[in-house]
C-alpha cells in the first residue's frame, strides 16, 4: 500500500533562504509556531517587516484556537511583524487587510480566490489559506504578528477536511503548474507590506474607506445567507449585507434590525 505522502510530487522547489533573505525573510527548517517565534523576536525589539517562514510547522494555531498542521514542505507557513502607528480603532482592519492581500497575490498567480469574512481565503467554496493576527505587547509599544498558512502541495487525499483545498489540487483543474514556492512567498510578502503601507499611510486620508471597498469586492460572504456562531454561544442567521466602517460583518436576520458582527465563526449557508 502506498502512503498518501508518497502521492505528492517531490518537493523540488524548497524555499530558497538566500533569495528570501534580501526581503527580510528568515527560513527555519521546522518550528512549533512561526507566530510564537516572531512574538518573541518582537519583544526583543525586532524591526517591522521581519518575516519568519518554516518548511514544517508542528504546532500551528488558527482562529478560535484551532490547530493547523500540514506535512513538511507542503505549505507556505510564515509570520510577518508589523508595528502599526494608527489609531487603535483601526486595528481590527488588520486581519481583513491580510486576507485581501493574500487573495490579491493568489489572483496574480492565476487563482481566483475569494474571502470568507473575516479572513479565510477560499477558492470556490473551499479553504486554501488561513490567517491569525495576534497583538503583542513589546517595550517599544504594541506590535502585530500576522501569521499566514497556505496549502500549496497537499494532494486531495492529504487535505484535513472536505472543505479544504490546495494550489496543487486547483492547478490540476486549471491546467497550469503549481507556482514556485519561493516566488509565491515573495509575492505574498510584497503584497502584504504594500497593502499595509498604503493603508497605514492614508488612515487620515480615506485609506480605510478604500480598503473597505477593495475588501468587499473579493468578499464572498457579502450577499450570502450565513449562520454566525457568536462568542456568547448564540447563533445569528440571516443575509450578510455589507462590511461596515469598522470591518464588522453586517447581518440582516429574517426579523429585526441589522446586526454588526465583530467576532464569530461564519458558515456560508448553501442554497436549498
Amino acid at each position: 500500500m502506498t502512503d498518501a505522502s508518497d502521492q505528492r510530487p517531490p518537493v523540488d522547489n524548497p524555499l530558497d533562504p538566500g533569495r528570501l533573505a534580501s526581503l527580510g525573510v528568515e527560513v527555519l527548517p521546522h518550528t512549533p509556531s512561526t507566530n510564537a517565534v516572531l512574538a518573541e523576536r518582537a519583544r526583543e525589539g525586532a524591526p517591522e517587516g521581519l518575516v519568519v517562514a518554516t518548511e514544517h510547522q508542528t504546532a500551528g494555531r488558527g482562529r478560535l484556537d484551532r490547530t493547523w498542521e500540514t506535512p513538511a514542505g507542503s505549505a507556505l507557513t510564515f509570520s510577518t511583524l508589523l508595528r502599526p502607528e494608527v489609531p487603535p480603532a483601526t486595528w481590527p482592519w488588520l486581519p481583513l487587510l491580510t486576507g485581501y492581500a493574500v487573495a490579491k497575490a493568489l489572483a496574480g498567480a492565476g487563482f481566483g480566490a475569494v474571502l470568507k469574512w473575516p479572513n479565510d481565503v477560499l477558492i470556490g467554496d473551499r479553504k486554501v489559506a488561513g490567517i491569525l493576527v495576534e497583538r503583542v505587547e513589546t517595550p517599544g509599544g504594541p506590535a502585530a504578528v500576522v501569521g499566514i498558512g497556505l496549502n500549496v502541495l497537499l494532494a486531495a487525499e492529504e487535505l484535513p477536511v472536505p472543505t479544504a483545498t490546495s494550489l496543487l489540487v486547483e492547478s490540476e483543474g486549471l491546467g497550469h503548474p503549481v507556482p514556485d514556492r519561493t516566488v509565491l512567498l515573495a509575492s505574498l510578502v510584497d503584497t502584504l507590506l504594500e497593502s499595509y503601507g498604503a493603508w497605514q499611510a492614508g488612515v487620515e486620508d480615506g485609506s480605510v474607506a478604500r480598503l473597505r471597498e477593495s475588501y468587499t469586492r473579493v468578499c464572498g460572504t457579502v450577499g450570502r445567507d450565513v449562520e454566525v456562531s457568536l462568542p456568547d454561544g448564540s447563533r445569528l442567521v440571516g443575509r450578510a449585507t455589507s462590511i461596515d466602517q469598522h470591518g464588522r460583518l453586517v447581518v440582516a436576520p429574517a426579523a429585526g434590525p441589522e446586526v454588526p458582527v465583530g467576532a464569530g465563526d461564519v458558515v456560508h449557508v448553501r442554497p436549498a
